[in-house]
């Protein structure tokens, strides 16, 4: 099934969440914002490993960004926020034409860490499991802007 003819699951829509440009590459990922928030993608041929699974690094890159958006969601939109760390755990495979689901908690957060675990599933089957920390970054442009206004201020 192409992703062009694809409908979505009930209550899913496009996310619109601005998460960068690579993101538009891997998706379109999907968005269920009721409660618990939940986010989709349609695994495509394009996705797959010469094993006919799909990659893992697809998974690893759907799992930053389902845990990435949940703080995002959490600590509010206009707050920039980088991933410091991830850790993942391949449970099972998914294949092309897979619909694969994901959700995330936030576990404890301080004043500039967030800390999440979240995981990925196809049908009642975990396929990833996953544990990161963000940091919340000063100014619209993150971390690199402001290292640099920092070295222009000690000029």
């Amino acid at each position: 099934m192409s992703a062009s003819a694809f409908m979505p699951p009930p209550g899913f829509a496009v996310c619109r969440i601005a998460d960068g440009r690579f993101a538009e590459a891997v998706g379109p990922l999907y968005l269920h914002a009721a409660a618990p928030v939940r986010f989709g993608l349609l695994a495509e041929a394009r996705h797959g490993n010469v094993h006919g699974a799909v990659h893992g690094g697809l998974l690893m890159t759907l799992a930053d960004q389902v845990l990435g958006l949940t703080v995002m969601l959490s600590v509010g939109l206009e707050t920039p926020v980088v991933t410091v760390s991830l850790h993942c755990d391949f449970v099972s495979a998914v294949r092309p034409g897979d619909w694969i689901e994901g959700e995330a908690t936030i576990t404890r957060a301080t004043r500039s860490l967030v800390f999440v675990h979240g995981s990925l599933s196809h049908g009642d089957g975990v396929v990833l499991s996953a544990a990161g920390v963000w940091k919340k970054v000063r100014g619209s442009a993150g971390a690199g802007a402001a290292d640099g206004r920092e070295r222009e201020r000690r000029r």
